[in-house]
């Protein structure tokens, strides 16, 4: 081991200047390896470093290397696995468990005991030992000798020095010129001793006869010295010369700081008087234009703006410390406010005589517009008041108090005389409206009143006709609107040559055309008061780009209601708004109230004109949403729509509920039901006025409610009619949907159209089946006979040897239905018919060819059976399939 220890010494640690002080033999637990080497080693250069390295030989030779290495400090714990029992095992906790076998118990005992050593000497005893004999760690460090024993090692190491190459050849030199230096040390050594005495008495003859050189030197070193003294006498008398020197420069000095302190104090002063003189001195001509200047010229105007100005950067000025507290600066600062005062009140007192003025001037020409369905035009005024536009801004930055007295006096002003325009411009409107029914044109709305409904009901045959020919009136209507697209300003509606019916077009149109243009007229005038109050006012109506907006729609009774949020923009941007909305709120707060009564107004003259204002209003609000949609005109027409939106809900509930209590006539025919007919007219007119609609989903909402109640309503009064068969109340009434729906091409009814169909095909054929009967009353009895016979399971040619269902049996019967007697019954069949169905839907026809079809079906039956049941017999009935059609076609001839 001794051996590999020096080895180890020599190739691996001494050439990284390592020490190495411990060797363990050991392998790895439980594998079958070879084995390897742990090495304790120190560093012989300061600060010393402790490793454990572990080494292991190489494969291809008998060299060794160096494979893992653990720094000292890194090694937590030590287990030796058995403090009692000696065993070769022990593991070390480094940055994980590492467990060794080594080759013997005492090399792993002597290399705990270095790891012990070096734990005490670098670390603090920072290391764990478990499992460990106390005996042993007793051994390694005996009582009264802790430091001194332990640091055996590491003191021989610290005290060890290499010798260097110069050395060395020294050192081989003089061996080489020894014979027997290796030979016979001791010789050797004598040999090394006599020199060194030899050369020791050499050294101190060589000393002893340098006394006499010493002593010249000596005597050259005093007179030297005397030299010397000499010279600071010298130095001292030049020293007392440059002293008075000094002083008269040090005055010279001082009289040039004083001199050059003065300049630049001067030179600041000089420039702190210019700076005030500069910046807080106003032009005499801009004091006149303040106190004199004209306010109601241009030029007077232009004068006392830059005057302002003027004034508001002296005001402004940022002063510098010190300057606030001259007197000069004080008195010139009193005598701008006294200015800025004296203005502002003179500005003040003039922009409010301006307003008085435009409200006596406005008033004069109301009773030019009084006959005309327009709003007076203000951008005279405005543009008049836009030249003291900046003089605002100015005020709003000086003296906001009045600023807000006269954005207040403007409110006052401008409201009252907008309230007065506003309601004298609605009563025109409200004239216009109702202009008809002065001319005694009484109002025919859908739905019709209570009491006209109740007068329908009584009679229902002249209902029915009116509603006809009113249906006929919407189909040339329908028809008109679908050859020309019109715009949702332009009126929706022609007026053509007008029948009696078409009076309500025409009251519908003109309703349409005056509420068109009312929403025309207030639009433009309430922008441009918006526009006006944002430039004049100095108040910020836009939001900057640096701000993110976002729109959230809400829905209110379903309509779409726009309140904006703003991220990113100053509170200021946001008050300004907020004050741009209150003071349109206040100027025009007539507005949503007179808007509202003429809506109100045009629902109680006909409730269908809820859906032209729910159009119009709609495409006002989505315009103005789109310019601003917080604005104040957004927002009122969007409350105004709610109301719109409400009656339109009303109409159509009102519809449903008339439909719901519909009452028929006991002894006359039901004919075509007055709410069909109506549903008819609403869709038409509701088709015409929502083409290319914003809205239109509130429509087709409506539709499918109206369409179930008609639904639900006509199989109501189908159930309870006792005068017409509920099946011809149904066939004809759904054929009209069925016509209606399939004329108007209604994309959200193709489901209730594809309905309607049905039950009018379902209705007809179970009427037909059931008027229709069975003609051939006693031949139908006996072919069911036959026909039982057979399900009993008789072979159909042995029928006709029954007793009852012979040939006999099967004549007789057939001699029973000559052609005159069958064509006698097709006659009075059609009469019954005839009777049922009206004139209105003209299904008779239809009714009786399916009729035809089915009394052939029956025919054709009863031969087969007679071929079947009764072949080679030669029995035939009396009339044939072509003598059928001959009945029917000249019967509907005759009729």
């Amino acid at each position: 081991m001794t051996a590999i220890k020096h080895a180890l010494q020599r190739d691996i640690f001494t050439p990284n200047d390592e020490r190495l002080l411990s060797i363990v033999n050991v392998c790895k637990a439980g594998k079958k390896k070879r084995n390897c080497f742990l090495c304790a080693t120190v560093t012989t250069e300061r600060p010393v470093q402790v490793n454990v390295v572990k080494v292991k030989k190489s494969d291809k030779g008998d060299f060794y290397k160096r494979q893992t290495a653990w720094a000292l400090r890194d090694l937590a714990v030590v287990d030796a696995k058995d403090a009692v029992k000696e065993s070769p095992e022990f593991d070390l906790h480094f940055d994980k468990v590492y467990k060794w076998v080594a080759s013997s118990t005492v090399e792993k005992n002597t290399f705990i005991s270095c790891i012990w050593k070096l734990n005490q000497r670098y670390l603090r005893k920072k290391i764990d030992f478990i499992n460990v004999s106390s005996q042993l760690l007793e051994e390694s460090v005996p009582s009264g000798e802790n430091q001194s024993v332990a640091g055996g090692d590491e003191e021989a190491v610290d005290e060890y020095q290499e010798l260097n190459a110069r050395e060395e050849q020294d050192i081989e030199i003089m061996m080489e010129g020894c014979e027997y230096a290796i030979a016979n040390a001791e010789a050797f050594a004598e040999k090394l001793s006599r020199e060194l005495q030899v050369l020791d008495g050499a050294n101190i003859q060589s000393i002893m006869a340098s006394e006499k050189q010493v002593n010249i030197l000596m005597k050259l070193l005093d007179e030297a010295l005397k030299e010397v003294d000499q010279i600071e006498l010298k130095l001292s008398s030049y020293e007392e010369m440059l002293q008075s020197v000094k002083e008269q420069m040090d005055q010279i000095s001082e009289s040039n700081h004083l001199i050059h302190l003065s300049n630049t104090n001067n030179v600041k002063l000089l420039s702190e008087i210019e700076f005030l003189v500069n910046h807080m001195d106003l032009a005499k001509g801009h004091i006149k234009a303040l106190q004199e200047g004209d306010l109601t010229s241009s030029r007077g105007i232009e004068a006392c703006t830059n005057a302002a100005d003027a004034l508001l950067q002296c005001m402004n000025v940022a002063l510098r410390p010190g300057h606030d507290m001259l007197h000069a600066v004080k008195q010139q600062q009193q005598r701008f406010s006294d200015l800025r005062e004296q203005f502002a009140r003179r500005l003040a007192s003039h922009l409010n005589s301006v307003f008085v003025q435009q409200g006596h001037d406005q008033s004069s020409t109301l009773a030019q517009h009084s006959a005309e369905l327009t709003l007076p035009n203000h951008h005279p005024f405005h543009r008049d008041l836009l030249r003291y536009a900046k003089l605002m801004e100015w005020l709003k930055n000086t003296d906001y108090g009045k600023y807000e007295g006269l954005t207040k006096n403007y409110m006052d002003y401008l409201s009252r005389l907008y309230e007065r325009e506003i309601k004298d411009f609605f009563e025109v409107a409200k004239i216009k409206m109702t202009g008809t029914t002065r001319e005694g044109k009484k109002f025919a709305t859908l739905p019709r009143k209570e009491s006209a409904v109740k007068q329908e009901t009584e009679s229902l045959h002249g209902s029915s006709g009116k509603l006809t020919g009113s249906t006929s009136s919407l189909n040339k209507l329908s028809v008109q609107s679908s050859g020309n697209r019109r715009s949702q300003s332009s009126s929706l509606l022609d007026m053509g040559n007008m029948s009696a019916s078409d009076l309500d077009v025409a009251d519908r149109t003109k309703f349409d055309k005056i509420f068109e243009q009312v929403l025309s007229e207030l639009e433009p005038l309430c922008l441009a008061e918006q526009d006006f109050i944002s430039k004049f006012f100095k108040l910020q109506q836009h939001q900057s780009t640096s701000g993110t907006t976002m729109n959230e729609v809400e829905e209110m009774d379903g309509v779409a209601l726009s309140r904006s949020h703003t991220a990113g923009v100053p509170q200021t941007v946001s008050s300004e708004k907020d004050m741009i909305r209150q003071m349109m709120t206040k100027i025009f707060r007539c507005i949503e109230p007179e808007l509202n009564n003429l809506i109100a107004l045009g629902d109680k003259i006909d409730s269908f004109n809820s859906l032209y204002m729910l159009v119009k209003m709609s495409h006002h609000v989505w315009t103005a949403q789109n310019v601003d949609p917080a604005s104040f005109l957004s927002t009122t027409l969007g409350n105004v729509l709610v109301t719109v939106k409400r009656n339109f809900d009303k109409c159509i509930s009102n519809q449903m509920k008339q439909m719901d209590e519909v009452k028929i006539s006991k002894k006359s025919k039901v004919g075509i039901l007055p709410f069909v007919a109506e549903f008819e007219e609403f869709a038409a007119l509701a088709e015409s006025i929502f083409k290319n609609a914003e809205r239109r989903g509130d429509l087709d909402k409506a539709y499918i409610k109206l369409i179930r109640a008609v639904f639900d309503s006509v199989e109501k009064v189908a159930n309870e009619s006792q005068k017409t068969p509920r099946d011809v109340v149904m066939m004809e009434n759904f054929h009209h949907i069925f016509a209606t729906l399939s004329r108007l091409k209604i994309s959200c009814l193709e489901a209730e159209k594809k309905e309607a169909k049905q039950k009018y095909t379902d209705h007809l054929q179970s009427y037909v089946i059931y008027s229709l009967g069975q003609p051939l009353e006693k031949l139908n009895h006996f072919f069911e006979g036959v026909e039982a016979r057979v399900a009993q399971g008789i072979r159909e040619e042995e029928v006709s040897y029954q007793l009852a269902f012979n040939k006999q049996e099967l004549r007789k019967v057939i001699k029973e239905y000559p052609g005159k007697e069958v064509k006698k019954g097709l006659d009075n069949l059609y009469k019954k018919v005839d009777k049922h169905l009206c004139e209105e839907e003209n299904l008779l026809q239809v009714v009786w060819h399916s009729m035809q079809d089915e009394f052939i079906r029956q025919y054709k039956h009863f031969e087969g059976l007679i071929a079947r049941c009764y072949p080679g017999s030669g029995i035939t009935m009396e009339f044939t399939i072509q003598d059928i059609l001959d009945y029917c076609s000249s019967i509907a001839q005759s009729h």
